[in-house]
């Protein structure tokens, strides 16, 4: 039941409402010394509540220090008023119907006889250990510490430690029994014999409108304010203009800046939030400012507006440290996660819902995690979960803002539509996710045969399959990308290009199903073969550590972190080497090993990029053989992988490197960065011919040449442009030649001066040939791409063929994993069953990774839990400028001309926007050598290549963008 309008004569903020109890939670007070296993045990609990349908809350004694006993040190003294502190913080929680899982020592008497009168669904269980058992223990290192008189105030020693004298439980927690077994005493002694609480706490409160909302919650609500407001419906504002302001001007803030919110009936639905739809106006004082804003909001409302719809204004938050939105879970996906999305530097309230905030954060935790929240978002992970307690809802909206002494306010909180369950349980995602931090952990130690001490893993860095394949890529194209590239195949090209043996090791690996870059094993491999041992741990010790401080590098590592190549100016980007301790002879050593390297690819005829450019031929040749004689999809793979992707990645390699010798040429002075853009532009790519031969050619004649070419390389649902080719193109529009491409030529001087440099630097080639190395291994990279995805495409389409055949649909297809189909070659037996059974597995394992949310960067196992999405540094292509209207590649492609396009990745398969007349556009994914930074650079598009996660949703969002590639900035206009 909704609560009745107040009449107009009366201020909402007096209403009193029926108070119905809340069940009250149960707090599970674990104590012990340290090194009990408190921590593990009361999280073990905290999990079987949360299975159990409870509403449940984990506070670590040591987290919940940080939080809210900070100013504290660790005196007897100071102790018992932390432990005071924990338990009313305890009772507040529990009080609102959330069970509370407290590890904590506090073996203090005067607390547990507190907590015992004041909670009344307290439960203590005591974990006794003894003291050679904790010394043995001594994880933290404290009992060690203060044997060798570095630490004092140590429970236990020095600090008495006052032992339950009646606890609920004492479980002897060391020897046999294990977290497990504990938690299974704690659950049959304590929670069954529980006999008021059997299941989840229901909520007692309903969603009405935004303003009836946070009027039921104002005298509810413990874990933040709410300001008081005046509500009125657009019929009383229409009846009684003078009175509803007079109201107003009758508060006690009456007089202050105040803000004119919306509070339609259609507005904060169980299906549609309209969120943003409706005006605010914000920071409006007197009554004809208010009046207007009034009107500003009624106006809003639109034609299907009603008399019933409400307004309701509020005083101006002042002094306004934090705001933001927390969702209680990711509206796409649906996992168990917390998601505050944060402006703690402009001092507005509207920087996130407004999308108008620079330098927003984006903070994620796993719920069951939520302990790895840090001290100044967990006050607003604290008024989430009351709010979820309070609605009896786990999906919930929230705005929220923190003044600067400190204190929390509620903004407003709806339900929040999502996606379904899909049958995957949250305690299916935690179990995942406590696997991929396993793994972290696991492939992070130190091996024998890798140089670096620890390692890192990213979507981005070196084969970045989330350009390529996607963050949640199909089971068909993530193991088709293992299979020809990050399996072996990148291994043997570094090797034969002179750079570290890899080959036993696979560079991408699968967190259930998310791909990421093992970064040490390919930091390991951008080393030279002949740098020494200890030289190259350090190299890729430094490296990590770099990229850790500065993980907005993470897809563009090669030009910002690691030394790949021998460059025009490597001896001043060396520098950093010199500023980070290593000697003279360290660089010495290292700038020969890289001029070898680098004079052994660019060399002469015999160039071993000239021999991979010979082997792209081969395959483009043999290509039509294999098609011609039927054989089985196994042999078009198997000749894709050595005749295409092998010496692809050398070309791509030969790609990076002449792109870094070309930037050179500017940091050395020798061009301008203008005369780099007419090089980049002069480039004679594929890319650069599609938009020549479709202004030229018929439309057989196109699809006959381009055809196999699909925007997402290895995605069997990502139709070819043969297959869908009125998708693609407008092959009706007039179709304009894109133009003669600009010749690029070098002075006298210019010439004179890059002889001079080679001749200087020891490169063993001259210049003419060093400008036809640059524009082949440009070249190269991208025919490569183009002929190797012919093979790729064929077998996508002989595999759904197959599909067919034994009715399995082109979706069921992209469930398969290529493991089954390369075994259906050499093994016998039911293709039908074994098909079957791969799709079956791949369609369960990709239901949970749809579910799973990994930050981009993983240094740390505890990571994977919860994290800060980094800040992003996008590539800008060309220096010019452009505003115009936003558009998705997802939505119609006649809407693409003339305005700024959003595509999710740089992948080549996208060629087809630019036959649309787009004034720009932005990529989620890829790196400043990507295909699609070459082709912008080429077409004198603007562009922002590898927007990131944040930028790039916050940026599409808006309804105008201007691109000022110049000055690397995006602003949002509308």
């Amino acid at each position: 039941m909704m609560p009745t309008q107040q009449p107009l004569s009366k201020q909402t903020t007096n209403l009193t409402l029926h108070k119905v109890p809340a069940p009250a939670g149960r707090v599970y007070w674990i104590t012990g010394l340290s090194g009990a296993g408190k921590t593990t045990v009361g999280r073990e609990l905290w999990r079987r509540l949360r299975t159990a349908g409870r509403s449940a809350i984990f506070l670590d004694g040591d987290a919940l220090r940080e939080v809210i006993a900070e100013d504290l040190g660790h005196s007897t003294t100071n102790r018992r008023t932390s432990a005071m502190r924990n338990a009313r913080l305890c009772r507040m929680l529990a009080s609102q119907g959330t069970d509370v899982v407290c590890p904590t020592i506090s073996l203090f008497h005067e607390v547990q006889l507190w907590n015992r009168r004041n909670i009344p669904g307290y439960c203590e269980i005591y974990l006794r250990v003894p003291m050679e058992e904790l010394r043995r223990r001594d994880a933290k290192g404290i009992y060690a510490a203060a044997d060798r008189g570095d630490l004092r105030d140590v429970v236990g020693l020095d600090v008495p430690a006052e032992v339950p004298e009646a606890p609920n439980l004492l479980l002897d927690n060391f020897g046999p029994l294990d977290s497990s077994s504990a938690v299974d005493r704690i659950w049959k002694e304590c929670v069954r014999r529980d006999p008021t609480r059997t299941a989840r706490p229901a909520g007692n409160l309903s969603f009405g409108t935004k303003a009836e909302t946070l009027e039921q919650l104002a005298s509810r609500l413990h874990c933040a304010a709410i300001l008081p407001q005046v509500r009125f419906s657009v019929a009383d504002w229409r009846g009684d203009r003078a009175g509803t302001l007079t109201r107003l001007a009758q508060t006690s803030w009456g007089s202050r800046p105040v803000i004119v919110r919306s509070s339609a009936q259609n507005e904060d639905g169980p299906t549609s939030s309209q969120a943003g739809r409706y005006d605010s106006v914000l920071g409006v004082c007197g009554d004809e400012q208010i009046a207007s804003a009034i009107e500003c909001v009624i106006e809003s409302f639109g034609a299907e507006g009603s008399l019933k719809d409400q307004i309701f204004v509020q005083p101006m938050l002042e002094r306004v440290a934090m705001a933001g939105v927390a969702f209680s879970r990711p509206p796409s996906g649906n996992g168990p996660y917390f998601i505050v999305n944060y402006d703690d530097r402009s001092g507005r309230t509207d920087g996130v819902t407004g999308g108008t905030g620079d330098n927003l954060q984006t903070f994620l935790c796993l719920k069951s995690r939520a302990d790895g929240c840090p001290p100044e978002l967990a006050p607003i992970i604290a008024l989430v979960a009351e709010l979820e307690s309070l609605f009896a809802c786990d999906a919930i909206d929230v705005e929220f803002a923190v003044d600067g002494d400190g204190k929390t306010y509620l903004l407003q909180v709806r339900s929040l539509s999502v996606e379904p369950a899909d049958g995957i349980a949250d305690e299916q995602i935690d179990t995942a996710l406590t696997e991929v931090a396993q793994k972290v952990e696991l492939l992070g130690r130190p091996h024998p045969f890798l140089h670096g001490s620890r390692s890192i893993f990213g979507v981005m860095p070196d084969w970045n399959p989330a350009e390529i394949i996607g963050l949640r890529p199909w089971p068909l194209s993530l193991s088709l990308y293992r299979e020809l590239v990050t399996d072996s195949i990148w291994a043997y090209q570094r090797d034969n290009y002179g750079y570290q043996n890899l080959r036993s090791f696979p560079l991408l690996v699968s967190f259930h199903g998310m791909p990421y870059i093992d970064v040490r094993v390919s930091f390991n491999s951008f080393v030279p073969r002949d740098v020494p041992s200890d030289l190259a741990g350090r190299l890729v010790n430094y490296y990590i550590d770099r990229l850790l401080a500065e993980p907005q590098l993470h897809d563009k590592v090669e030009f910002e972190i690691i030394f790949s190549c021998y460059t025009l100016d490597l001896p001043q980007r060396m520098s950093r080497l010199a500023e980070n301790g290593f000697s003279q002879d360290d660089i010495t050593d290292l700038s020969g090993a890289l001029r070898r390297l680098t004079n052994r690819i660019i060399h002469g005829e015999t160039a071993l990029w000239r021999r991979d450019r010979d082997k792209i031929d081969l395959l483009a040749r043999r290509l039509p053989l294999i098609a011609n004689a039927k054989i089985d999809i196994y042999w078009l793979i198997e000749d894709c992988k050595r005749y295409g992707t092998l010496p692809f990645a050398g070309l791509a390699r030969a790609g990076f490197i002449a792109v870094q010798l070309l930037q050179s040429f500017v940091s050395a002075g020798v061009i301008s960065a203008e005369e780099h853009a007419t090089f980049m532009a002069s480039v004679d790519t594929v890319g650069s011919r599609i938009g020549h031969d479709f202004a030229r050619l018929s439309k057989t004649e196109f699809l006959s040449r381009y055809g196999h070419l699909r925007p997402g390389t290895y995605d069997i649902l990502s139709p070819r442009y043969d297959e869908a080719p009125d998708l693609y193109f407008d092959w009706a529009a007039t179709r304009a030649s894109s133009g003669t491409q600009p010749r690029f030529t070098l002075s006298i001087e210019q010439l004179r001066h890059i002889e001079h440099l080679l001749k200087e630097h020891q490169l063993d080639i001259d210049v003419l040939s060093l400008i036809e190395f640059i524009k082949g291994g440009i070249e190269g990279r991208e025919y490569a791409k183009f002929v190797f995805t012919r093979s790729l495409s064929d077998a996508l389409v002989l595999i759904r063929q197959m599909g067919e055949e034994y009715d399995l649909s082109v979706e069921d297809c992209a469930y398969l994993d290529y493991d089954a189909i390369r075994n259906l070659y050499s093994e016998s037996g039911s293709v039908r069953d074994r098909l079957l059974e791969s799709i079956t597995r791949g369609r369960e394992r990709h239901a949970l990774t749809r579910k799973l949310v990994l930050p981009p960067v993983i240094a740390a196992p505890e990571e994977v839990f919860a994290f800060h999405l980094p800040p992003s540094q996008p590539n800008f292509i060309t220096r010019k400028t452009i505003t115009a209207p936003v558009a998705s590649v997802g939505d119609p492609p006649e809407l693409f001309a003339g305005r700024i396009l959003f595509v999710p990745s740089a992948d080549p398969g996208f060629d087809w926007i630019f036959t649309r007349g787009i004034s720009g556009f932005v990529t989620q994914f890829g790196g400043a050598n990507s295909h699609m930074a070459i082709r912008a650079s080429e077409l004198g598009i603007p562009a922002v290549i590898g927007a990131g996660e944040a930028l790039y949703h916050r940026w599409q969002a808006a309804e105008k963008l201007c691109l000022d590639c110049s000055n690397q900035i995006v602003s949002l206009i509308a």
